[in-house]
């Protein structure tokens, strides 16, 4: 029998999915790393960040959107009408994915050359379209099933896709790299691994969607559901999910939007900045390396931010405002105290990272320059999912493409003389900016009790971990990297960053009262554990 998940539930479900999605693709580009050159790898980032943007924009606000209709629905007793809801969707998801496929695979040779100027990203790009055909579907499924409070349906299904697209993909791509074939197939046979993913992914829902329907059908003869019929039009339905989701497609878009800006407007934007080769070399390191680390930090986002609005919609469609600012605040505390410390434990260790990770330590900067930025991304993903629970979808529409704008002044000042510094610096500025007023216009209706007088204990926290990680992570490269094979080196000093700041920054949230009783006791039961014998450290007033 599938059963709702919670809030913490949920949001762990989809964390630990989005974790694993994230660690087998970075298992997918670190061999490809060793197969390629940094034409390929040139190539086969534009390519990624192309097929994500436009799969954001053909499914970006919906699932959300549908998500949103389809609990407010089952808590008003109007079961039949999101039935309806779900079956408008899936057609949607199906028309939209065939235009969306062959847009791409059409305009693949004249992106490639003419706007990117990266000519061997054509059959890569033409190889992962065929991938839009699923994944607006999928992520319609995915919509009901977070609707219906049940996560664990996307979660399995995105392992399940990325376990074949890593597998297919770099099968693929040794199979040409023995075929005696150049970097722009083995770059399009990698690509082509996101199809293989997607049918997976697809028949997981498809699975998942038979149980419900078969729990859905005992509910009703059991009397404790009824579906009405309802004949509600698609043209309706239509025009809510539109007015709900366009603004939530222009937020939705903007982290994939910023990463296909870097790659495809380096070269027009930043001029002489860099030769030929070095544009690519550079390109290969941001879309190869740096955007595969810097993706690991937003994971609880990721997962908050879908898990959230559900719950958030549900109290806030009911007026209970006390549930609203309760799990408001609570979401924003976990992303404060998990997702800030593991972007800036991979900054500051980026180079070991880098090093153990891919074929040599280049581009660490890059890599340790745009994770930092992540923690701002963090926040503007999960204040964005908030307002859209309290039914505010413009607000951070309006506020995004303030950030947008900004990206876009900032990169063609900075890009000409910082390179891809440059752009790295606006896309952070971009966050930052909608953040701040993303924060402003939650507070305007709920107000949100994060950390209150606690910021400076926290801020403090912050900075002695990050450096207490980046001087063990320096220290260990620099005593013993002329001593020891370089991988080892790495390893070992990724374990000394972690450890440092991790046991540093768990025992001074304690000590600095950053941490108190009364949050421990709303953590998931694992984090209780955690936290249990260290409150023992805090001072008697906060123990008490």
């Amino acid at each position: 029998m599938l059963k709702k998940d919670s809030l913490i539930k949920g949001t762990i479900i989809l964390a630990v999915a989005a974790l694993a999605a994230r660690v087998l693709g970075i298992f997918q580009r670190v061999p490809l790393d060793y197969m390629m050159g940094s034409g390929g790898g040139a190539a086969l980032g534009l390519a990624n960040n192309v097929y994500l943007w436009l799969l954001v924009i053909a499914t970006g606000g919906l699932p959300s959107a549908i998500s949103k209709m389809v609990s407010e629905r089952h808590a008003l007793g109007k079961a039949g009408e999101a039935q309806r809801i779900y079956k408008a969707a899936l057609l949607f998801g199906i028309v939209t994915g065939v235009i969306m496929a062959l847009v791409l695979f059409v305009a693949a040779p004249w992106y490639s050359s003419h706007v990117a100027r990266i000519p061997l990203a054509d059959a890569s790009i033409q190889a992962i379209a065929p991938a839009l055909l699923l994944f607006p579907t999928i992520a319609m499924m995915r919509g009901y099933f977070q609707g219906r409070q049940l996560m664990s349906a996307g979660g399995i299904s995105q392992i399940i896709e990325q376990i074949l697209r890593v597998l297919f993909g770099v099968g693929l791509a040794l199979a040409v790299v023995s075929a005696g074939w150049g970097d722009r197939w083995i770059a399009a046979a990698a690509s082509f691994g996101s199809v293989i993913g997607g049918v997976g992914a697809l028949a997981v829902m498809m699975w998942y969607g038979r149980k419900l329907n078969m729990q859905d059908s005992a509910e009703v003869k059991a009397g404790r559901l009824r579906f009405e019929r309802s004949t509600l039009p698609f043209r309706s339905i239509y025009r809510e999910i539109f007015t709900m989701s366009l603004p939530i497609v222009v937020t939705a878009m903007t982290v994939n939007l910023v990463y296909m800006f870097d790659n495809s407007f380096l070269v027009r934007l930043s001029g002489s900045f860099y030769s030929g080769l070095e544009a690519e070399q550079v390109l290969d390191a941001f879309g190869l390396k740096a955007i595969s680390v810097a993706g690991i930090p937003p994971i609880l986002a990721i997962a908050l931010s879908s898990s959230i609005i559900p719950v958030i919609s549900s109290a806030f469609s009911t007026r209970n405002m006390d549930e609203v600012q309760r799990q408001s605040s609570l979401v924003m505390r976990i992303v404060v105290f998990t997702g800030v410390p593991a972007a800036l434990v991979l900054t500051v260790a980026a180079q070991s990272v880098t090093g153990l990770l891919f074929e040599d330590v280049k581009g660490g900067g890059i890599v340790a320059a745009l994770t930092a930025g992540t923690i701002f991304q963090i926040s503007m993903m999960t204040s964005n999912s908030i307002l859209y629970g309290l039914g505010k979808p413009r607000t951070p529409m309006y506020n995004t493409l303030i950030g947008l704008a900004v990206l876009v002044l900032g990169s063609i000042i900075l890009g000409p003389v910082l390179g891809m510094y440059g752009f790295i610096i606006a896309s952070t500025l971009c966050f930052m900016i909608v953040t701040v007023l993303n924060l402003r216009s939650i507070r305007q209706i709920v107000p949100l009790q994060t950390l209150g007088r606690r910021w400076t204990g926290y801020i403090v926290t912050v900075a002695v971990t990050a450096a207490a990680g980046f001087g063990a992570e320096y220290g260990v490269r620099t005593l013993l990297l002329d001593a020891l094979p370089d991988k080892l080196v790495y390893l070992l000093g990724c374990i000394a960053s972690g450890a440092a700041a991790g046991v540093l920054y768990l025992v001074l949230l304690v000590l600095l009262r950053v941490v108190q009783p009364s949050d421990v006791r709303s953590f998931p039961a694992p984090l209780r554990k955690l936290f249990g014998p260290l409150m023992r450290l805090a001072p008697a007033a906060s123990r008490g």
